[in-house]
């Protein structure tokens, strides 16, 4: 049986979304185009910026150096 993820993870795992948000369109980039540098499909891109996926750690340094920022500009508060 899966364990639950507990409330605290998904509210963090939302901000992280945000900021990844918040720092794509900074860069105005779309999300198609950070797809295309990252190699993860659009649709992926956005679940993560919505916070309804979790992104592995190797996709958050790929999202991250596709948009230009420093990793713990989207993971830090």
């Amino acid at each position: 049986m899966p364990r639950s993820i507990p409330d605290w993870v998904i509210t963090e795992r939302r901000r992280i979304g945000d900021r990844i948000r918040a720092a794509r369109l900074y860069a105005n980039l779309t999300q198609e185009a950070v797809a295309m540098a990252t190699g993860i499909d659009r649709a992926s891109v956005n679940r993560i910026e919505q916070g309804h996926q979790s992104a592995t750690l190797d996709t958050l340094l790929l999202i991250a150096d596709a948009i230009g920022v420093p990793l713990a500009d989207l993971v830090r508060e």
